[in-house]
């Protein structure tokens, strides 16, 4: 490629900066550059060049609402912008029906639209090729508990695992499970219906993904696609402990039982009453909003009771001997948990 004709290209008026390639020519605006200079500490000159690269791949996939710059040999008439609709179609006067393009590689566009042109026979052996003039859906957001919770510049179809990645892994609170809810490419590309949000929303399960029990979790994700990872829940253990504070659920989707939120708040105090240790649980119709399940700890330490599962929010609360204003002032304390008095100070 001359180099004087890439300069000409980035002087022009609109800002665009422009690699035509015979296969298919692929033109990135100077926002593109933008976004990626968010993302990076490169200097000006590679970020450039990152961003003209990405736009040139022959696996970039086309979405709603780019704006293609389609040239037909020889037929100046045709040869214009066409801004691919929110359905992925663009519409051409002499075709009867608009043409799928959304979630099509532009080699793959170029072919198709190829063959429609010819179909009419009005254009014997139609050469067509496609550039990209503009393009506002391509990016993945992720946010939640991750480490760096961004929008992503992303041009053709990429994975899960790459995306966390991008976000520098999973934060110390996360789930054991992320969310993705499709974009309009992905829609188009797994054939879902696209008025159904479940039939749009898939759950993967982290911690299969992570151990790689199973490769298949770590599914493509398309440019527009937006992942989230929730936070996990907080069990919180006051009272008569060594470590009284929040803890993070990490280990069991589920939650985490009595005896394991014991060991996290490093056992009971020497004054503690274990028989009259009770889980405080948020339910609409108690009394406040509020029940009492009694556990007795000491059985459920020897093991002639059932340790029981807490759920998220729960708190076990163990009572103190040393007086029974103490264990009022306990009480209360643990009650007041959840409106931010005592803040959890442990993770895990």
């Amino acid at each position: 490629m001359d180099p004087r004709s890439v300069r000409r290209v980035k002087a022009h008026p609109f800002g665009v900066l422009t690699f035509c390639l015979l296969s298919g020519a692929v033109c990135a605006p100077r926002s593109v550059l933008a976004q990626v200079e968010k993302q990076s500490t490169r200097s000006p000159a590679q970020l450039e060049t990152a961003a003209a690269h990405a736009w040139q791949t022959p696996d970039y996939i086309i979405g709603p609402e780019d704006v293609l710059a389609v040239d037909i040999l020889d037929v100046p008439e045709l040869s214009r912008e066409y801004r691919v609709s929110n359905t992925g179609t663009i519409s051409v006067s002499v075709l009867p029906d608009p043409v799928l393009a959304a979630g099509l590689t532009l080699p793959r566009f170029a072919e198709t639209l190829s063959k429609e042109l010819k179909s009419t026979g009005m254009i014997a052996d139609p050469h067509v090729t496609v550039a990209v003039n503009e393009s506002k859906s391509h990016a993945v957001a992720i946010t939640g508990a991750v480490r760096k919770p961004q929008v992503y510049p992303v041009f053709s179809r990429t994975t899960m695992l790459d995306v966390l990645s991008q976000a520098e892994g999973l934060a110390d609170d996360a789930s054991s499970v992320a969310v993705v809810r499709r974009g309009e490419i992905g829609t188009q590309v797994l054939g879902l219906d696209r008025q159904t949000e479940a039939s749009r929303t898939a759950t993967i399960d982290l911690k299969g993904l992570m151990e790689n029990v199973d490769p298949n979790l770590n599914v493509p994700i398309y440019p527009g696609d937006r992942i989230t990872v929730p936070r996990a829940g907080i069990v919180y253990v006051v009272g008569a402990v060594n470590k009284p504070g929040g803890f993070v659920m990490r280990s069991n989707s589920r939650g985490i039982t009595v005896v394991q939120a014991l060991a996290l708040a490093e056992n009971t105090k020497p004054t503690a009453l274990p028989k009259q240790t009770v889980i405080i649980r948020s339910d609409p119709e108690a009394p406040q909003g509020r029940k009492q399940i009694p556990i007795d700890l000491k059985k459920v330490m020897q093991g002639k009771a059932q340790d029981p599962m807490l759920q998220a929010e729960d708190i076990l609360f163990v009572p103190d001997s040393s007086s029974k204003h103490a264990l009022r002032r306990g009480m209360e304390a643990a009650l007041q948990i959840t409106s931010g008095v005592l803040i959890y100070s442990s993770r895990f």
